[in-house]
């Protein structure tokens, strides 16, 4: 196993920890399809579950035997160690999770893929808050959704953010981009899916009214922090959906709203 001791802090291997914004690990030249950070041992752990390739890890002396044990399937990839003083002055901030690890981003699978025998979905319409889409994705593996769909403006869920605020559920659950509407609603429809937007509108139904009796195939619909879900989106549902709110809010956070609804729909 490659266990490398940190001595110089400008090391051609720590350039994707030190030097590398999110967007610059995703143009990475190789791999094609660049890289992510996963941190904590236990994101790493299910990254690795996942079927991911490690490129190295960062860890702290203390958290050694655990990054060893982690890569016992993977004894060609480097193992960076220091101490903490020392990673925060590579990565600009405390290490507190003890580890962290440079991973090959995987190839998106087909929507076909990914739909095949779910049941319950989730598509995340130009969402850009990387902590809503950590949090939605988190209420996904939860609740008991079988995929997330993202369309082509939405944030990456491998943002570094997302993976952290999603307990890295981003690596379990099955997901991949949409393409634009008029592609993708044929494609959900053809399949059997149900499209529910989530949203404020006078002919909405109601989310207990809807879960009483609903379809099969459901495919649930979020709208973006600010505008809520464009007019093509509410085009191609075939029902709209709201959450009863009480004392004049009209509506929840859109992560909030996800588990609501998530909840409300459980198998």
């Amino acid at each position: 196993m490659q266990i490398v001791p940190i001595t110089d802090l400008d090391a051609p291997g720590l350039a994707d920890y030190s030097r590398l914004t999110d967007v610059a690990l995703r143009r990475v030249s190789e791999p094609a399809n660049g890289l992510y950070i996963a941190e904590s041992a236990k994101v790493i752990g299910r990254a690795l579950a996942a079927g991911h390739r490690p490129r190295s890890v960062l860890v702290q002396e203390q958290w050694l035997p655990d990054a060893q044990h982690l890569l016992a399937d993977w004894p060609d990839v480097p193992i960076y160690v220091g101490s903490a003083v020392l990673l925060e002055q590579l990565t600009g901030y405390n290490l507190h999770r003890g580890a962290m690890a440079a991973m090959h981003r995987p190839d998106l699978a087909s929507v076909a893929d990914i739909i095949r025998g779910a049941r319950r979905i989730v598509i995340l319409e130009d969402i850009v808050d990387h902590t809503n889409v950590g949090a939605i994705f988190r209420s996904v593996a939860g609740l008991g959704a079988d995929a997330v769909l993202i369309t082509p403006r939405c944030a990456d869920p491998l943002y570094r953010r997302s993976v952290r605020v999603s307990m890295g559920t981003v690596l379990q659950v099955p997901w991949t981009r949409l393409p634009e509407w008029g592609e993708a609603a044929p494609v959900l429809k053809e399949n059997g899916f149900h499209l529910a937007a989530l949203a404020l509108a006078d002919d909405a139904v109601s989310l207990d009214a809807f879960a009483v009796d609903p379809p099969d195939r459901v495919a649930l619909i979020l709208g973006t922090e600010g505008d809520g879900l464009s007019r093509h989106a509410l085009a191609v549902a075939d029902s709209v959906v709201t959450i009863p709110m009480m004392h004049g809010v009209d509506s929840l956070n859109v992560a909030s709203a996800s588990a609501v609804a998530l909840y409300a729909l459980r198998a």
